[in-house]
């Protein structure tokens, strides 16, 4: 499917000046070239295809500022979240899973307790974060069962038993793969008269963390349930290199992780130790893993809360929208084909190469050649149509890296901002 094939792109809507709001473009850059049957957008641009395009990416059309009353008031640059967009990614999230028991959504791509709170109302009650502050937000907007999916080493292992003192209401569990931060935190938990839940790491193939299920992980897991002060708490599965843009490669590598994943917890459970809980993949193999029925497996999808333009460019199967966009303004035009915004990388993650950070929907050949501090410069055919203080959206590559950059979002409901929520855990450490 190409580009001009997306549902929903809007064809002859224009904005100041009149440019299109129809587009996408190639992240290769390169001079436009016309495809066969491709046509051309409102503004006279020739629109390429992309190697990789999503049906759902486009199943409703990304307004223009104009068309969001309050966005001439904001300054720029500025995230935006759609408040339709988000809630149907939310309902699409529980619509994949099954049964909202089975999710634990990752929150490290909003930060947001307003968005914890929808996820309660909606029969979520487990939940995971990255970062012990993300995990204090949890709690704090009534979350009452946290994974803080990330080894406590050092200081983190006081701010851990700290957390469980402050909220002794709330499960707390953590991720181990290694016997001396371990037994610190067993130690630091008998101190405090405390217990933390902590789930084997599993290492599936990334080796960013984990460790690979064999001899070495069943001993650190019988060691977890020894050790007085934690408590096993089963495997934590993410399988983060697993990007294949075809979901049944995604399926295949998914389904050979979990044949090795369940023979492992099937030996733990055989020698007497309970493995309640397997919390498995990311947004990409989030799918994946719903379609395996075990009672022990629970979701952990992050990133399709907001969407972003990398997921939506490379997984066609996943029906989420883009909720979070960018509000940006034109700031010069330096030559005839140059329009440089002021999105900067203060205010757009970087992560992503240089030349891939933000899609444009309104400029379909819109090519990225310089991003600094507080500058984006574009090529494109239809510079002369912008201006000094033109507003655009761009929807980021990366959005959770992106979220963390803003104090808070400003939130579009019925085509006008309508309230703003502060980005609670872009801080490291909020109160433990």
């Amino acid at each position: 499917m190409s580009l001009c094939d997306w549902p929903g792109i809007r064809r002859v809507a224009t904005g100041p000046r009149g440019f299109a709001a129809a587009g996408g473009r190639e992240e290769t850059g390169g001079a436009v070239e016309q495809k066969p049957g491709c046509g051309t957008a409102a503004n006279g641009v020739s629109v390429r295809s992309r190697e990789t395009s999503v049906s759902n990416f486009y199943a409703t059309p990304i307004p223009l500022p104009s068309e969001v009353r309050g966005t001439e008031e904001l300054a720029s640059p500025a995230l935006i979240v759609f408040a339709d967009r988000l809630e149907r990614n939310l309902r699409q999230m529980a619509a994949i899973a099954g049964e909202v028991q089975r999710l634990r959504p990752h929150c490290k791509t909003h930060k947001t307790a307003e968005i914890i709170r929808m996820l309660e109302r909606m029969g979520v009650r487990r939940h995971k974060a990255a970062t012990v502050a993300e995990a204090e937000m949890v709690a704090t907007a009534g979350g009452r069962d946290v994974l803080l999916a990330y080894n406590p080493v050092g200081p983190n292992i006081p701010r851990v038993v700290a957390f469980r003192r402050r909220f002794p209401e709330v499960r707390l569990a953590v991720t181990a793969d290694h016997q001396q931060p371990l037994r610190e935190l067993a130690e630091a938990a008998q101190r405090a008269r405390v217990e933390v839940d902590v789930m084997l790491d599993v290492d599936t193939g990334q080796h960013r963390t984990g460790i690979a299920v064999g001899e070495d992980a069943a001993r650190l897991y019988r060691r977890i349930a020894e050790l007085p002060g934690v408590r096993p708490a089963g495997l934590h599965v993410y399988d983060g290199h697993n990007h294949q843009p075809e979901r049944s490669d995604r399926d295949e590598a998914v389904s050979a992780i979990w044949r090795q994943v369940s023979s492992f917890r099937d030996a733990l459970v055989a020698a007497g130790l309970p493995v309640p809980e397997i919390v498995c993949g990311g947004t990409p193999t989030f799918p994946c893993y719903a379609g395996i029925r075990d009672a022990a497996i629970t979701l952990s999808p992050g990133t399709c809360v907001y969407h972003d333009a990398n997921y939506g460019r490379h997984f066609r199967d996943l029906p989420f929208e883009p909720a979070a966009v960018l509000l940006t303004r034109v700031i010069s035009r330096p030559t005839d084909r140059r329009v440089t915004f002021d999105l900067g990388y203060k205010a757009v993650a970087s992560d992503p190469p240089a030349g891939r950070r933000v899609f444009f929907p309104a400029i379909p050949d819109a090519r990225e050649v310089l991003h600094n501090e507080e500058h984006l410069v574009i090529e494109t055919e239809a510079a002369e149509r912008f201006s000094p203080g033109d507003a655009l959206f761009a929807i980021p590559t990366h959005v959770c890296p992106t979220s963390a950059l803003h104090r808070h979002v400003y939130v579009a409901r019925d085509g006008a901002i309508a309230e703003q929520w502060p980005v609670v855990a872009r801080d490291r450490k909020l109160t433990v």
